[in-house]
């Protein structure tokens, strides 16, 4: 926030009580994030700074609270706007409502397809919002060597843009064998940041290993799920963000390291969100208010996502409800609804509903088109049989980890089919960004799917095109929708396409509103359980994480069948 000479002089005046205040909220309940106190009082704002708080009572424009809490509004201190499907403009509409007026954003999955044309049209596309959006850059692109990604991020890539004002540091270091094991490029990539924020994503790395990771230079990491994990880390000077998304909650498991001598480590994150979520649960406020029906003062739950990332991340006046801080702002009775939220002293949502209009993104030619797909043939999904059992990818309920388990598959005409009887489906993975015209098939178990086939472009980390299916006529029926309308979700059955979402901005994104997306997402919900028997409660973002070849056991790339554990590809016949 710029300030001059008459400005700063007006704000200096309405604290001492000689002008009226530009905005005042009175009668309110604050949260001192400083000293985790409630105190009665009123919040005067001038010139978008808070002024004051104490007995003001002359203002411009009063908004009278009668007993409501008033804190600092908060920040998403890792989290990835794609995974909520829309667009940064949209995704503003869908959060400032909720409270959260400051994301620190890593824009993994459209670097993953479009590199750093991708990450432009990002940054770009979070101007003039009323919240600030900042960004760590994408430190592992492609995220392994086992998939083809879109594109190839080395440090000097990274450097074009590291002086840029949104840009904040590197984002979370995932390649941690890279790490310790002294890999150049990796290296090159911390030294570029080495004097600013590194993240991390060690989930179990311990001893040793944790200690070369850190003496790296990595400060912070989300991928805690254990007291134990957390504890050590903490110990060994890290910064614990404690994650409450939509596949991976972390935030009761850790609640018990959470105390007087570590609250000051902790941030709030949702490292990614979906839209249904955004709607029925919240943003950072759902984990706040997590936090405080588990226990934890309000005030301490908040200062997790104020003031804390505010330190974390260098910010200066911001995260607290102090003179000179920037009027970052919500109102709220019920943590359940923000029921007025200020942005630099505006206000810009009110009972649920933003108050501002945004611009389309322009200059969005790198992140359209991005389907680049070689034609499909039913040739590419045939499995001749070449041993008795096969390896197959086992679902887990409310995890990512999957298992690998070895089973006698189904055999028609000498070919490996879907079993539907056992639940062992076909699933195959297309190379989507260099029409190599690469396609990995496997099987799948605890999807329940019993007819048809569905496919998304969204296949973390490198996001080529993912489908399972009954019969390969609907499978290819359903990657074919992708294609013609450049990613997003598609069902498919007895040849026919039953339903879509269109996800045109890199097969991640939609320029549609979360309300319309998440309606439409309901819906193809309905249609899988309903028509094509699928039993997995989400399947779509089953699909979306077994194509990540970073979290254990078996995943499947564009490449193969790959055994996370041991970092290579392994068969799909066990002999």
């Amino acid at each position: 926030m710029e300030l001059d000479r008459r400005k700063l002089s007006n704000i200096i005046d309405v604290a001492r009580r000689r002008k009226a205040a530009d905005i005042l909220i009175k009668n309110a309940k604050i949260v001192n994030v400083f000293n985790e106190t409630i105190v009665e009082g009123n919040v005067a704002i001038a010139e978008g700074v808070i002024a004051g708080i104490g007995g003001y009572d002359e203002a411009n424009t009063v908004f009278d609270v009668d007993g409501a809490f008033v804190s600092p509004s908060f920040i998403d201190s890792h989290m990835h706007i794609e995974s909520t499907m829309l667009i940064p403009t949209e995704f503003a509409k869908a959060v400032v409502p909720l409270g959260t007026t400051t994301a620190i954003v890593d824009p993994h999955e459209i670097a993953n397809v479009a590199g750093i044309p991708g990450i432009q049209f990002m940054i770009n596309a979070s101007k003039n919002l009323p919240m600030d959006i900042y960004f760590m850059l994408s430190s592992c692109v492609p995220a392994t060597n086992l998939e083809t990604s879109g594109a190839t991020l080395y440090a000097e890539d990274l450097a074009v843009l590291k002086n840029h004002e949104k840009v904040l540091g590197l984002a979370e270091m995932m390649n941690y064998p890279g790490v310790i094991n002294k890999d150049p490029e990796i290296l090159d990539k911390i030294l570029l940041f080495r004097n600013g924020v590194i993240d991390g994503h060690s989930p179990t790395l311990s001893g040793y290993d944790l200690n070369a990771y850190l003496s790296a230079g990595i400060l912070a990491d989300h991928e805690c799920t254990t007291k134990e994990e957390a504890l050590e880390k903490l110990s060994k000077g890290m910064w614990i963000m404690m994650r409450e998304g939509s596949v991976t909650r972390d935030a009761k498991n850790l609640l018990p390291v959470l105390n007087d001598s570590t609250k000051h480590r902790f941030l709030l994150c949702t490292d990614d969100k979906h839209p249904e979520d955004l709607i029925s649960e919240g943003h950072i406020n759902f984990a706040i208010r997590l936090l405080v029906e588990n226990g934890i003062p309000l005030p301490t739950a908040v200062r997790l996502a104020t003031l804390n990332p505010s330190l974390f991340f260098g910010f200066r006046r911001k995260g607290g409800i102090a003179p000179g801080y920037i009027a970052d702002i919500v109102v709220f009775e019920s943590l359940k609804k923000m029921d007025l939220v200020f942005k630099d002293g505006q206000l810009v949502a009110k009972d649920g509903v933003p108050l501002f209009d945004v611009e389309e993104p322009r200059h969005d030619d790198a992140v359209k088109n991005t389907i680049n797909l070689k034609t499909a043939t039913f040739e590419k999904l045939k499995v001749p049989v070449k041993g008795k059992k096969i390896r197959v990818i086992g679902l887990r309920n409310d995890s990512i980890v999957t298992d690998e388990l070895v089973v006698e598959p189904k055999i028609v005409n000498g070919f490996v089919v879907s079993d539907t009887v056992n639940d062992i489906i076909k699933i195959a993975v297309f190379e989507r960004h260099k029409a190599t015209g690469k396609v990995a098939v496997g099987f799948i178990h605890g999807l329940g799917l019993k007819n048809g086939a569905f496919a998304t472009s969204i296949a973390h980390d490198s996001h080529n095109i993912i489908v399972a299916g009954e019969n390969d006529k609907d499978m290819l029926l359903s990657v074919s929708q992708l294609e013609a309308m450049g990613g997003g979700i598609a069902l498919a059955k007895n040849g026919v396409v039953l339903d879509y979402l269109a996800l045109p901005y890199g097969g991640l994104m939609t320029n549609r509103s979360v309300y319309e997306v998440a309606e439409i997402l309901k819906r193809l919900h309905k249609v899988a359980h309903e028509s094509l028997g699928v039993t997995y409660p989400d399947p779509f973002m089953a699909l979306a994480f077994m194509h990540l070849a970073v979290i254990p056991k078996l995943k499947i790339t564009d490449s193969g069948l790959v055994d996370v554990e041991k970092f290579s590809f392994v068969d799909l016949f066990v002999e």
